[in-house]
């Protein structure tokens, strides 16, 4: 390939490094509103949470980009630019996914942890922050670094409208080269090294957000010492 097309699929990967760092912050704080919500004490609340879930797990992705893109404007009377229209769209549907991940690692902490909290006055805040996240956390990671992967490979997506992402720059270099397979096998080795470098990412933090917790503390074992002399 010339030059110029390597800055053009240079310029894809850098465009699709900013959509999915944008999106998954995005999709990280919906997780844990409706992740949270779906726990509270109030059914309204879970209610409205599980409404929310449902409904974005139940759409496609692909569609709700075209909505945010095509159908909002028109409805609003103003236009977000594809950066901002894929981000949102990405961001709230694997929302919905992350908050059954949060949900469920909320869930499985022991609830003696959170009686515990209630026998101290702690409130619901309280026991949330200081006892239920700091060990539902890190059994959220393995989840979540699936899902990263999955919206990885969703930024593909944005491509729909026009923005200049990985994979639309790639079409645009096989078009100028008509050459699909080679592009495309470049494309998926791009795919595979962002992947595999968050894949590390996140097994580094989650050694690192393990590191202390539910460990025992170590007990020095003792030999018992004989009682009075030996036999003669």
């Amino acid at each position: 390939m010339t030059t110029g097309l390597w800055e053009l699929v240079l310029k894809g990967i850098w465009t699709t490094v900013q959509l999915l760092v944008l999106s998954s912050l995005l999709a990280a704080a919906v997780s844990f509103v409706i992740g949270v919500a779906r726990t509270h004490r109030l059914w309204i609340v879970r209610f409205l949470a599980g409404f929310y879930t449902e409904v974005f797990r139940g759409t496609s992705a692909l569609v709700m980009i075209f909505w945010v893109f095509f159908v909002l404007p028109p409805a609003f009377g103003w236009q977000l630019v594809p950066m901002w229209a894929g981000t949102l769209a990405l961001g709230l549907t694997y929302g919905a996914y992350g908050s059954e991940i949060v949900r469920g690692a909320l869930k499985a902490v022991d609830p003696a942890q959170q009686e515990g909290g209630i026998a101290l006055s702690f409130t619901p805040w309280q026991r949330m922050r200081l006892i239920l996240l700091p060990q539902a956390v890190p059994e959220m990671i393995p989840p979540f670094s699936n899902l990263l992967i999955e919206l990885l490979k969703g930024t593909a997506l944005v491509s729909v409208m026009g923005m200049g992402d990985l994979a639309f720059s790639g079409n645009l270099v096989r078009l100028a080269l008509q050459e699909s397979a080679g592009i495309y096998t470049y494309l998926l080795l791009i795919y595979f090294v962002i992947a595999f470098l968050l894949t590390r990412l996140m097994r580094g933090l989650e050694k690192k957000l393990k590191a202390g917790v539910g460990k025992e503390p170590t007990r020095e074992v003792q030999v018992p010492q004989p009682v009075g002399g030996g036999v003669g």
